[in-house]
């Protein structure tokens, strides 16, 4: 309770050093220090310009499954991406994968469109 009134220009600059000292004494390399600082300005820029993170965190963590699956999968096909076709179910989720990309696409880039606003009538 007493680090709640802790004032916040106070408890800043304390979480940033411990931050940089927990970040540093894991594997004594100042590479670690300099890998901190760069995903700390991702994570504040993604804030700012108001990107979830979870979507972030789940490809980072799920991404290397992905690929693993992948890779056993074309083994297994030796080499042929028609596995990935020749189901219903696999091809099921190709196309909703392909429509969850290129709806929301599609919808954005139509409102970016100049000459949307600017509609002539025809007389």
């Amino acid at each position: 309770m007493r680090v709640l009134k802790v004032p916040y220009y106070l408890l800043y600059p304390l979480i940033l050093l411990f931050c940089l000292v927990g970040a540093y004494s894991i594997n004594n390399n100042a590479g670690d220090v300099l890998i901190m600082l760069v995903f700390g300005v991702v994570g504040y820029l993604m804030r700012k310009f108001q990107y979830d993170a979870a979507p972030l965190v789940l490809a980072l963590v799920l991404g290397p499954m992905l690929e693993e699956a992948f890779r056993q999968s074309l083994m297994l096909s030796k080499g042929d991406f028609s596995i990935f076709i020749s189901r219903p179910l696999s091809l099921a989720f190709l196309i909703t994968a392909a429509l969850l990309i290129i709806i929301p696409s599609s919808r954005s880039a139509r409102s970016l469109r100049p000459w949307k606003n600017n509609k002539r009538k025809k007389e």
